[in-house]
């Protein structure tokens, strides 16, 4: 059958019968032409009536707050920690957005995952102080209100634990969903001073090569930077999609470095020393470090790597019948922006391009999405991400060869989500 476009020219098969890949998968000019799909709204006469005045429309509704909050009908959408806490730290862990329950790239606030050593500590913002020193001609010290003065700029970047997606450096496939695996990432608006402005007031010596971050947390969290990132594209961030930034992200105070290891980016940021060489912190020696079959490890490895995961249809998502679904999730890299994100149905027998929806930003999470027409019988849906440099997010048998199964962090193998003939998705190797 053919379709025609809205400019009448003919454009070839329709979309929804032309496969662009094994086991369903169509083409991606379902959403970059906006295809009509047929049989995806329930009819009308088998529905009820819609038109009824429902109660909600009978009685006045509720009263402004000072504060937003989301639908009560919305309550399953928070954040989980996995595994549980121990109750006698419980500020120790981390806490993971629901990937699978959102859309867009944008991840809310009060949804953005939170990684902590000793639990957000309650900063006094008319107490807190930054300081830069080391070597620097001019030692400063910073107010916020001194900060806020300054120029600011906003950036739209993803944050990633480097051990996200850690449970899947194991042999067989855990029965986890996509916000236990995958949940320590998300991607917000950070608006702050470049801290390039900052050091450049402070006067760099000509023999500092590396910044020493350090928080104002329990644990006093620290690690060594690149001069030359500080220097980039580094912000010292007060906002946080356009409010202050909350306590668990940093508050009041938090260092952005666009695309490198969350850890680094260290929040309640208080000190800044500016050296000739890395301080060897226990954050960076007794963790962060990639474990190699060999018993070697890879220190100071920053960019996130290129990565991608199907968000919908995923665990505790269930089918709902055969038929028309789109497939969604979102890709990432630290090394700059998403070029490409292709898609199998089938566990990587064969492939077709999703579309990516706009912006596609560096360093910033890229929604894809791609029509796909469930037959009713098994499937693995697996998503292969692609950057601007040419990295390709390896399959997993090629990244356990290189690195084995002994590490931690940095895991960013293609994920697979077997789907079986009741509709279920579930956690899979390939």
């Amino acid at each position: 059958m053919r379709r025609e476009r809205k400019d009448g020219k003919p454009n070839g098969l329709d979309p929804l019968t032309e496969h662009a890949a094994g086991n369903g998968l169509l083409s991606r000019r379902v959403f970059l032409e906006g295809a009509v799909l047929a049989g995806v709204a329930v009819p009308s006469a088998a529905s009820a009536d819609p038109l009824a005045v429902a109660r909600w429309m009978q009685d006045p509704g509720a009263a402004f707050v000072p504060y937003g909050q989301p639908s009560r009908f919305e309550s399953k959408v928070g954040r989980a920690i996995v595994p549980a806490p121990n109750p006698a730290t419980p500020g120790i862990g981390a806490i993971r957005t629901p990937l699978q329950l959102l859309n867009g790239m944008i991840t809310p606030n009060g949804l953005h995952f939170e990684r902590s050593h000793s639990g957000a500590p309650d900063i006094d913002p008319d107490q807190h102080r930054l300081l830069i020193h080391g070597l620097v001609k001019r030692p400063l010290t910073f107010t916020l209100e001194a900060l806020a003065r300054y120029p600011m700029q906003s950036r739209i970047t993803f944050l990633e634990c480097a051990g996200n997606s850690g449970a899947l450096n194991v042999k067989d496939a855990p029965p986890l969903d996509a916000q236990a695996i995958h949940g320590l990432l998300s991607c917000a608006e950070w608006t702050g001073v470049k801290l390039a402005t900052l050091l450049d007031e402070a006067g760099v010596d000509p023999s500092a090569k590396w910044v020493v971050a350090e928080g104002a947390d329990a644990a006093s969290m620290s690690r060594s930077i690149p001069l030359a990132k500080c220097m980039d594209d580094a912000l010292v961030c007060l906002y946080q999609n356009g409010e202050r930034v909350r306590p668990s992200n940093g508050y009041p105070l938090r260092l952005l470095l666009p695309g490198f290891e969350g850890n680094m980016n260290v929040k309640w940021l208080r000190r800044l020393k500016v050296t000739d060489a890395p301080v060897m912190s226990k954050d960076e020696t007794s963790k962060y470090t990639v474990l190699l079959p060999d018993g070697k490890a890879w220190q100071f490895v920053f960019p996130m790597e290129v990565k991608s995961v199907i968000t919908q249809p995923s665990p505790g998502l269930t089918l709902k019948g055969q038929g028309f679904y789109e497939i969604a999730g979102l890709a990432w890299s630290g090394r700059g922006r998403i070029r490409q994100v292709e898609l199998s149905a089938d566990g990587g027998q064969s492939w077709a391009p999703a579309a990516l929806q706009e912006p596609v930003l560096p360093q910033a999470l890229t929604r894809f999405r791609a029509a796909w027409q469930w037959s009713g019988g098994p499937a693995m849906l697996q998503s292969r991400a692609t950057d601007e440099t040419g990295m390709v997010q390896p399959a997993r048998a090629t990244f356990v060869a290189e690195r084995g199964l002994r590490g931690q962090y940095h895991y960013n193998a293609i994920a697979s989500w077997r789907v079986d003939e009741k509709g279920e998705p579930r956690n899979a190797f390939a």
